[in-house]
């Protein structure tokens, strides 16, 4: 039996973008968890992505798995690609490399070592590359996108993009209320059928040629997809990418649980 795994960062320009991230001087620790370290991406790093996500930040489980975007808003937004018929040729980077601690001001946002990092990592992924569309998550990351776009390189890059929303906002926004977050989850659903058809024109190279069936009111089974192990490294256990929920931060203060990240093997995996 063989184990698909993300080889890593070994091929330039990626192994230096990992050598020269930035630090507390770039991003700082009053905004953001920088102990934990930098967490830069998820996909294909070989130039045969078509299609590129941009997120938000990293969360408890991406930092102990060291790829971004595997927990629910992970599995969300692998069944929407797969509704492009994206199964494998995608990229996802995240506006900021380090977990957000509250909230990031304007001025923290604008740093232009900040930006300029990014950047880097944007042109590495797009320019020369065959891209055919971009997907941003939430309001950040279509700033970030905006932001690259006015460069240089952004502007002499034509690809479709669609802006949907953060796949856990409806969870944030509803703040535990049911009726709240299935009204949530029902925009949010309306939001991303929009997204996809505007994007699906434009993806010329899908992994699957699949019919694009859009979203009801809330999801259904087969709507949220596993995270392929082919997307992360080598000997991570099977529960770290097919469950959620098995690490959290745990403490009796904010500066304990930001210390602090508790993991636990769900039931049914032990004998």
């Amino acid at each position: 039996m063989t184990h698909p795994f993300d080889p890593g960062y070994g091929t330039e320009p990626f192994r230096t973008l990992c050598a020269e991230y930035p630090d507390t001087d770039v991003y700082p620790p009053a905004r953001f968890r920088v102990e934990w370290g930098p967490i830069f991406h998820r996909g294909r790093l070989d130039g045969s992505a078509r299609v590129l996500v941009i997120g938000q930040d990293p969360a408890q489980h991406e930092t102990i798995v060291r790829r971004i975007l595997v927990g629910e808003a992970g599995r969300r937004l692998q069944g929407f690609l797969a509704k492009l018929g994206i199964t494998t040729s995608y990229v996802l980077i995240n506006t900021f490399f380090y977990s957000v601690y509250g909230s990031v001001t304007t001025a923290v946002r604008k740093k232009p070592e900040l930006i300029a990092y990014r950047h880097r990592w944007l042109n590495a992924l797009l320019i020369d590359q065959q891209i055919e569309a971009v997907v941003t998550l939430g309001t950040l990351a279509t700033e970030a996108w905006q932001l690259w776009k006015a460069t240089p390189q952004g502007q002499a890059t034509n690809v479709a993009v669609a802006a949907i929303t953060h796949p856990t906002q409806p969870e944030s926004s509803a703040k535990n209320n049911k009726t709240k977050l299935a009204a949530a989850i029902k925009a949010m659903l309306k939001n991303w059928n929009a997204g996809l058809q505007q994007l699906a024109p434009a993806i010329q190279h899908p992994d699957q040629v699949t019919p694009l069936v859009l979203y009801g009111d809330a999801f259904q089974d087969g709507d949220r997809v596993s995270i392929p192990a082919g997307d992360l490294p080598a000997g991570l256990p099977a529960w770290m990418h097919e469950q959620d929920g098995w690490a959290r931060r745990v403490g009796t203060d904010e500066q304990k649980k930001r210390a602090n990240i508790t993991i636990t093997v769900p039931k049914g995996v032990l004998s």
